[in-house]
Parts: structure tokens; C-alpha cells; sequence
């Protein structure tokens, strides 16, 4: 028996999922105003304990890697590297645009996700998980317009950002919580051996940090 925990803190609702060959044991869902820092440690420890698991047991971690909140996306991959490097186990790094497609239907899954300042973080996706178009940030408008015309199925945590823009085409809301979906993709590339070294693992800013934007300005 192999085990996986997979976690997600790129957002303001965060969670965790422990799988074991592939299949969901349990996901945790984390509100935490506050950010994840001070809890996440806490939330995996008794995770682990009602399954009668410690660190080492883990056979694998995995974490999302954005896009998405940069304070959060660096939590938690801070997390998974540490675990990673402590156990001496391989982890695998999971966007989170990828994890909102697999609640998708259709064979071309559009996901679009709030970047604010009048844009999205988007990225188009088959059903096989594979990437189509690749993950940007722009205007949905301007994203549109490169899309194929039909049998597209968007898929967003909340379309309400987005007002009548997507009026007419076929939608999924995915559930805030991610780590069961990082946990399945995940899961994959560990049963594939493409699992990496804690060390190789990598955020997923898409876009550049407000303090880097600004810095770059002056």
C-alpha cells in the first residue's frame, strides 16, 4: 500500500487529501483568514494521526502550485519541499488551473479563474488533462477570441466575476476545495515515475508578484 498527501493553499479556502494507491481516504477542508502558516502543520499532524500514519509513511507529496494567492502558493509548497526533503520521499507539483478541469465533462474544459485588476488566470484543457492552450493571465475578452467556437465547457470556482460574458456557453462550478483533484493528478505522475525531488519543485506564479511589478516600474 502506498500513500499520498496532497495539499492546497493558493486560495482562501485551502484543503488537504490523503489518498492511498490512488484512492481518496480523506480531504480536510482549511478556512483560515489568517493564512495557512500557523495551522497547516497542526491540520496534516492530526490528518495523519486518525489514520494511524506518521510523515514518514508518506510515500509521496504533493502540492498545488498556483496560480493563485502568492503568499499562499508559497505556504504550501514550503510545506510539501519540507516534508519532501525531511522523509526523503519525491513530490509532485500540480497547478491548480489543471485540478479545477478534472471536475469538467467536456472534452475541452476552459478554466477561468479572478487574477483581479480586470483579468483571469486561464488555460484551456482536453479531458485527458492534457494541456490545449496554455495558462495565462489576460482579459477574458481577449482570451475568448482565440477559443475554438464550440463543445468548449468552462469551468470556474464562481462565474459571478465574470457577469453575462459567459452567457450561452455550457459551465461547471468546481468545489473550492482542490486537494483531492491534486491528489488524483498527482497520483498519476507518482504511479509513472515522474515524481521529482523536493528540491526541483517550482511555483506556478503565472503572474508576476505586485512588489515585483512595482519594483520593475522604478
Amino acid at each position: 500500500m502506498s500513500w499520498l498527501l496532497a495539499l492546497d493553499t493558493t486560495a482562501a479556502v485551502g484543503s488537504l487529501a490523503l489518498l492511498s494507491d490512488g484512492e481518496l481516504v480523506e480531504e480536510v477542508v482549511l478556512q483560515c483568514p489568517d493564512g495557512f502558516a500557523d495551522v497547516i502543520f497542526g491540520a496534516i499532524e492530526a490528518l495523519l494521526a486518525r489514520h494511524e500514519l506518521a510523515v514518514p509513511d508518506i510515500d509521496c507529496f504533493a502540492g498545488a502550485t498556483g496560480p493563485g494567492s502568492f503568499t499562499g502558493v508559497r505556504v504550501g509548497l514550503t510545506v510539501v519541499k519540507g516534508l519532501g526533503d525531511a522523509a526523503e520521499r519525491p513530490v509532485v507539483g500540480v497547478s491548480n488551473l489543471a485540478a479545477m478541469a478534472s471536475f469538467g465533462n467536456a472534452p475541452l474544459r476552459a478554466v477561468v479563474l479572478d487574477a483581479r485588476r480586470g483579468e483571469i488566470y486561464a488555460a484551456l484543457y482536453d479531458s485527458e488533462l492534457r494541456i490545449v492552450q496554455p495558462e495565462t493571465v489576460i482579459r477574458l475578452a481577449d482570451w475568448l477570441v482565440g477559443l475554438p467556437s464550440s463543445d468548449v465547457e468552462f469551468v470556474a470556482f464562481d462565474f459571478a466575476p465574470f457577469g453575462d460574458v459567459l452567457r450561452g456557453y455550457p459551465m461547471v462550478e468546481a468545489p473550492r476545495a482542490l486537494a483531492r483533484a491534486v491528489g488524483a493528478i498527482a497520483w498519476r505522475e507518482f504511479a509513472a515515475r515522474r515524481a521529482v525531488d523536493a528540491a526541483a519543485l517550482d511555483a506556478n506564479y503565472v503572474r508576476r508578484s505586485d512588489a515585483e511589478i512595482l519594483w520593475k516600474e522604478m
